[in-house]
């Protein structure tokens, strides 16, 4: 492993020297330069911006080599003084730009170019360290604190990373070799970590090899996640795509992930800090999703969802070679509810289940949770599913006591692989009915004879009207 270079007093002292010019001059300067002709690109945002600058006016060197923690550090820092002067947009050109963490401001873009390559470091020591989490009570590797996410991000408003479908090389392999021999003392950083903010754009990139969760907004409202290309290798760890946690109003479109775990997970808590916590996942609205997870699920709802997981509406998903489709995934002690969950138009091919719900999924933060917390898990609906090639049509496990109710499957044709087990459906403790489903449904799912369709809602949620707008800025050759 070999650590970020440590910068010379020299570079230092001339990236004081450019912040403070660039701040004299209003940043203005990078738009007078001429080095041969000028392009004009245009991008997709839910904000534009009236300031821009690039990486290697602060320093950045994009060889691959060079540290460039405090180059993006500097570039952010100046940037943010032009929040309230219709804000800054940096960009990260072609090149390989090596890096530890780094935090965004408001009103701000990260724009990666077509060619650009922002690389992780795998110097611990370029990783500031955070607390846990508050509804999750501990680190989800270890007990004690957590490495702050490559790019991080708390209490802020409009913010977007987007680009050319530029790249983030997360680097993971250090840390899951360290997570492997149990050598972790704190949990391993995310990809891209934004809690408590607002009015959040994530789209057009290229995310590969991430230490852990690749993209985690948490306590935060009016996200749109789209155009994203997420690869980890499918028996890497805990490698999520997109986790959104205790999050209002967010809309997941057109992404392609490729991972070791859920190419999708809603999230809200963990056991009694997620309930005291009190902070639910809701009106979310995911489309157009490719997934591959043979260990894992397309789309998980849990484990941790101690918070309330509400108004989850997906459809037009493909799932190929990937464990299981729409998973709910609760346990005793985790309280709360995931409820209103509305899935239609599901393509699936080479699944172990088509449908899957876990009422004893386990997994506490220690061994303090309450065991007469039980998970209320109701209204499900799941509607125009074609299956090929299905090892199991269906494990629906609920909680002795504490039935899931109001499942709702129509409209489902399932096809066997050769390696089908005989008994395709396995339910107990739920309770709901099905309708033009192949093939026949357990007991506890009765088919009705006449013609059913689950419901699904038709007003369009807050987040799906927001409208990106064609924003543009001047590349220089």
């Amino acid at each position: 492993m070999k650590p970020c270079p440590k910068l010379s007093n020299s570079y230092v002292f001339g990236v004081i020297i450019t912040v403070l010019l660039l701040g004299l001059q209003g940043l203005r300067v990078a738009e007078s330069r001429v080095f041969g002709r000028l392009d004009e690109l245009e991008y997709p945002a839910i904000s534009c911006r009236k300031h821009t600058a690039v990486l290697t006016d602060f320093g950045g060197v994009g060889d691959g080599k060079t540290c460039n923690t405090k180059a993006f550090q500097y570039a952010i820092s100046n940037l943010s003084h032009y929040a309230h002067d219709g804000g800054a947009l940096l960009v990260v050109p072609p090149g390989k730009w090596l890096t530890g963490s780094f935090n965004l401001t408001s009103h701000f873009t990260l724009f990666l170019q077509k060619g650009a390559t922002i690389l992780a470091s795998q110097d611990e020591s370029e990783w500031p360290t955070l607390a846990v989490l508050p509804s999750y009570g501990r680190g989800r590797d270890a007990p004690d604190g957590r490495f702050s996410s490559l790019i991080f991000g708390t209490n802020l408003t409009d913010v977007i990373i987007t680009g050319f479908n530029g790249t983030i090389d997360g680097q993971g392999s250090y840390w899951w070799d360290k997570f492997h021999k149990d050598e972790l003392k704190l949990t391993r950083p995310y990809m891209i970590e934004i809690m408590f903010s607002d009015q959040i754009q994530i789209s057009n990139l290229t995310l590969i090899n991430s230490p852990s969760w690749f993209v985690h907004p948490i306590y935060s409202s009016n996200i749109v996640i789209q155009g994203l290309t997420i690869i980890a290798p499918v028996d890497s760890p805990n490698t999520d795509g997109i986790d959104p946690d205790s999050c209002t109003n967010i809309r997941i479109e057109d992404c392609y992930i490729v991972s070791g775990d859920d190419c999708v997970a809603v999230k809200s808590g963990w056991d009694e800090y997620g309930i005291k916590f009190g902070m639910p996942s809701k009106h979310i609205i995911i489309k157009r999703l490719e997934c591959v997870s043979p260990d894992s699920a397309m789309i998980a709802l849990g484990s941790e969802m101690s918070g309330g997981i509400q108004d989850v509406r997906a459809e037009d998903l493909t799932a190929i070679n990937t464990e299981s489709a729409v998973r709910i995934k609760t346990a005793v002690g985790r309280g709360a509810y995931v409820k209103d969950i509305f899935v239609k138009g599901m393509n699936l091919n080479t699944m172990k289940y088509v449908f899957w719900m876990t009422g004893s999924y386990g997994s506490h933060p220690d061994p303090d949770f309450d065991p007469k917390a039980l998970p209320n898990i109701t209204g499900i609906n799941y509607r125009d599913v074609i299956a090929e090639n299905v090892t199991y049509s269906a494990r629906l496990d609920g909680i002795p006591n504490d039935p899931f109710t109001g499942i709702c499957i129509s409209n489902v044709t399932i096809h066997s692989g050769a390696k089908a087990k005989k008994l395709q459906w396995n339910c107990t403790n739920v309770e709901g009915l099905t309708g033009d489903v192949y093939p026949k449904p357990c007991e506890l799912l009765p088919q009705k004879e006449e013609k059913i369709e689950c419901p699904y809602p038709d007003e369009e949620l807050p987040i799906e009207s927001v409208q990106l707008k064609t924003c543009s800025f001047i590349k220089f050759f």
